[in-house]
């Protein structure tokens, strides 16, 4: 029996329209005249869902009792007995009730499947077991019903059904997803933009990756090895010359110009170890194509033209981008080139594209083999036993029996391996022409002569030297390129490690400078600059002891520029070892270069502060703090005047002003000093653990306003909280009070919070104006009022405050819309005991809320 067909539809997150589109593909077939079931579709109560039921035959769900109650679930043998062409079964992730056929909803499928029935069912992006860890990083939330990869993987069809986040937050917002009663919930938590991004981005990735997984299973089963250009994908040619930058600008360009374009650079080196390129400009390079949002790619391959031609048809590229050749034109006698010949070789599937540049024409140098350095005492051993090794055989098989000249040769040629192995090739030669002289005067007739009368031994002697000297050159060969490629490695790890630190900024000068005496076993290390070429020199950093005070002084100089140089002070490097000093000098100097503009930034940053804060501090000074004083001092002139005689109202009402602005001063002062103490660091909140519900409340008698009510929801059975609970109660207060402000009269402030995964939430709702998006962080600025807030309404500190005390305690506070319209101000603080795992948040008709209503102040 044939198996059934799968078809996905696959979404970001509920609500998006997976069961609706499953159910309109069933109508076009039931049209069509296929026989389509409804296996199991659960419309949640939503009423467009629930009419495209209508019209399709329904199996009848199994009831199934579970404590005490009755649950409904997909009957899988009436639907095997119902054979449908066609089974509609949503919600493939779905966990069954306990006494079901099978645990989970997807093994019920692979049952309808392997009966040759098709089914079409729903999934979403976070129900997949492999993103099970990634969706908790995001939502805060362990989704506990998945479905394994490989069984959505395997469906022969998926669909993405895709939703902007902000057209499905309309949705939810409209009660089209959920009950009204549960969409601010949702929406504040689960369904926030930043999630529904995420979930969306990860949604899109996974279905790209299976597209192309298809495109290649297909390509492969066909055979198809023509390039398809579904996608632009440039291919650039890298020497590691300097040109290379110039070819990864040209192909960046060349990508922008397609949708969904991609660069890979590529640099294709000998398998023997030998290149030319240079270790540092393709450090730059690596970087640069990175930046440019492409790939790098070292690939080795002895025929570079058809290595580099197979990389581009692997990758299913559709461009390939060269430099135009920096050989001379006398050097084309010995062929016409990598570009050339790529050109040639490239066929009508894929465009190659040379790219002039400043270094064509110039001339390049050859790679060049350079001996190994087997040190004096090695050499010494080479030349001892590839020459006094064969006088003292030739003595001992002379005292011995006759052993035959076809194992004395054999003797003699180890004697020659031995050599090589120890001294390198002139040593084994040596061996070779000593053994051969030997083997003909003592062991060749007629004996003790140069000729040799029998013709078998001449060819004998003749493969001996040619067996021998063979022989020489590869062990040579083979102890050249083994140094060689040990010692490309090291400089690749150190040039991996430079440019990885030194990009992410974890290196400082000194530790970098440690690094180049350590790697080049030096004593000390300077790098040291001057402004001109007459001032003396100085050490812009140094570790070791003594280091050297100009180049002149030290043992090795590397140039860095007009006015800095790396001095190495210890030992003289060998002419191998600049090539990776240069580049840790050029790093260095890097370094130095991030390190003052960073210091520079931040000097900047501060008196940019200082400045604004003492502005801001003047203006408040001259007009928000001069008006309760005024007030204050009209007051008591009237209250001492002896011209008029004050009635007990009269008096009564000028006391309350002049305890009115006594309270504001002493408002704004209270902030001015929180802020100086934010600007200064002298805040040192004392963490402890805290209930929300003891310190929220104790947070409302401060509002101004007593004309504006205050709804709490804070459960009692929230996790406790780490923080200072001083610092806690002013944040909230200055929050609460800044939303009773902009909130409309008879719009109550809505103080809410829950737990979500390590955190907990306190979200303070408005229905204010609001705050548009590019001012989100302003307000947050010391001394900012937004919008038409009068001046008297205070000198703009209160959130600036809450946020430094909320991130001095290790918390968050950042601003929402609020969904309807209005302002949300979530504060986020460590929930204690975050390793017994997280908590889920309690809901608000668990614990009811309390209604505060103030009257004069509230307590």
């Amino acid at each position: 029996m044939a198996r059934g067909k799968l078809r996905i539809y696959l979404g970001a997150a509920p609500g998006v329209g997976k069961t609706y589109a499953m159910l309109s593909e069933a109508h076009r077939r039931t049209e069509r005249g296929t026989d389509c079931v409804v296996a199991f579709v659960e419309h949640h109560g939503r009423p467009r869902t629930e009419v495209m039921l209508h019209g399709l035959e329904e199996v009848p769900r199994r009831e199934l009792e579970y404590r005490d109650t009755v649950f409904t679930e997909m009957d899988v043998d009436a639907v095997l007995a119902r054979r449908p062409r066609v089974a509609l079964v949503d919600e493939l992730a779905h966990t069954n009730v306990p006494g079901s056929r099978n645990t989970k909803r997807w093994q019920d499928v692979e049952e309808l499947l392997a009966a040759g029935i098709d089914v079409i069912s729903t999934v979403n992006i976070q129900h997949l077991e492999s993103l099970g860890d990634v969706v908790e990083s995001i939502t805060g939330v362990r989704q506990r019903e998945t479905v394994p990869d490989e069984t959505v993987r395997r469906a022969n069809e998926i669909e993405l059904v895709d939703m902007s986040p902000q057209a499905l937050r309309r949705r939810m917002a409209h009660g089209n997803v959920y009950k009204p009663d549960k969409v601010d919930a949702a929406l504040s938590n689960y369904f926030r933009p930043g999630n529904l991004t995420a979930l969306r981005e990860l949604a899109l990735l996974w279905v790209a990756d299976r597209v192309d997984e298809y495109l290649t299973e297909y390509r492969s089963e066909h055979r198809v090895s023509t390039i398809w250009g579904s996608r632009e994908r440039i291919v650039v040619g890298l020497t590691g010359g300097p040109e290379g930058r110039t070819l990864l600008r040209r192909a960046a360009r060349l990508a922008e110009k397609g949708a969904g374009g991609e660069v890979l650079a590529v640099y294709i080196a000998r398998s023997d170890g030998l290149t030319s390129a240079s270790p540092k400009e393709l450090a730059v390079q690596r970087t640069l194509v990175e930046d440019l949002g492409g790939t790098f790619h070292h690939v080795v391959g002895e025929d570079i033209p058809a290595a580099l031609l197979d990389f581009a048809r692997g990758v299913n590229a559709t461009q390939i981008v060269l430099g135009v050749s920096r050989r001379k034109s006398w050097q084309y006698v010995f062929g016409p080139g990598v570009g050339a010949t790529v050109a040639r070789d490239s066929g009508p599937d894929l465009d190659v594209h040379l790219i002039t540049h400043d270094e064509a024409g110039k001339g390049r140098g050859l790679p060049v083999a350079r001996g190994a350095r087997l040190g004096r005492a090695r050499i010494v051993a080479g030349w001892l036993v590839g020459v006094v090794g064969p006088v003292l055989l030739t003595l001992l098989l002379q005292l011995g029996p006759d052993a035959g000249l076809a194992n004395d040769m054999l003797l003699f040629l180890s004697l020659t391996v031995a050599a090589a192995l120890l001294g390198g090739l002139y040593p084994a030669l040596a061996s070779a022409v000593v053994g051969c002289v030997l083997l003909n005067w003592f062991f060749t007739p007629p004996f003790h002569t140069l000729t040799i009368a029998d013709p078998e031994n001449v060819l004998a002697i003749v493969i001996f030297v040619g067996v021998a000297v063979a022989v020489a050159s590869v062990v040579d060969l083979a102890a050249r390129r083994t140094h060689q490629a040990a010692r490309l490695r090291a400089e690749s790890e150190i040039l991996s490690f430079l440019a990885g630190s030194v990009l992410r900024g974890e290196t400082s000068l000194e530790a970098l400078l440690e690094r180049v005496r350590e790697t080049f076993a030096m004593e000390s290390a300077a790098l040291l600059e001057r402004t001109s070429d007459v001032d003396p020199w100085i050490r812009a950093g140094s570790v070791g002891p003594r280091p050297a005070g100009s180049p002149e002084d030290a043992d090795v100089d590397m140039p860095v520029g007009d006015h800095m140089a790396l001095a190495l002070s210890g030992r003289v490097l060998p002419a191998s070892d600049r090539r990776v000093l240069a580049a840790f000098a050029a790093q260095a100097a890097v370094v130095l270069d991030r390190q003052r503009l960073r210091q520079e930034a931040d000097r900047a940053k501060e008196l940019a502060e200082g400045n604004r804060i003492r502005t801001a501090l003047l203006a408040a000074v001259s007009h928000d703090l001069r008006t309760p004083l005024a007030g204050i001092k009209v007051s008591v002139s009237s209250l001492r005047s002896d011209d008029v005689e004050w009635s007990e109202e009269d008096r009564a009402e000028l006391l309350a002003a002049i305890e009115d602005g006594a309270d504001r001063l002493d408002h704004l002062v209270g902030n001015l000093l929180d802020m100086s103490r934010l600007q200064t660091g002298t805040v040192t909140p004392l963490m402890t653990e805290t209930d929300l519900d003891e310190v929220v409340p104790m947070a409302m008698g401060g509002i101004p306003d007593p004309g504006s009510a205050v709804v709490l929801d804070v459960p009692e059975s929230l996790p406790m909280v780490v923080t200072d609970k001083g610092l806690l109660e002013r944040v909230v207060a200055n929050v609460v009070e800044n939303a009773v402000k902009y909130s409309p009269r008879g719009e109550p402030v809505v103080v809410a919070a829950s737990a979500l995964a390590d955190r907990v939430e306190v979200r303070v709702v408005d229905r204010g104006p609001g705050v548009p998006d590019e001012a989100k962080d302003r307000i947050f600025e010391p001394f900012q009022r937004h919008g038409d807030a009068p001046r008297g309404a205070g000198v703009g500190l209160g959130l600036a405050v809450a946020r430094g005390f909320a991130e001095a305690m290790g918390g968050t506070l950042a601003a929402e819309d609020t969904p309807g319209g209005g302002l949300t101000m979530v504060l986020t603080l460590r929930a204690a005991g975050t390793g017994t795992g997280p908590r889920q948040p309690v809901p608000a008709a668990t614990a009811g809320p309390h209604h505060l209503v103030p009257t004069e102040r509230q307590t």
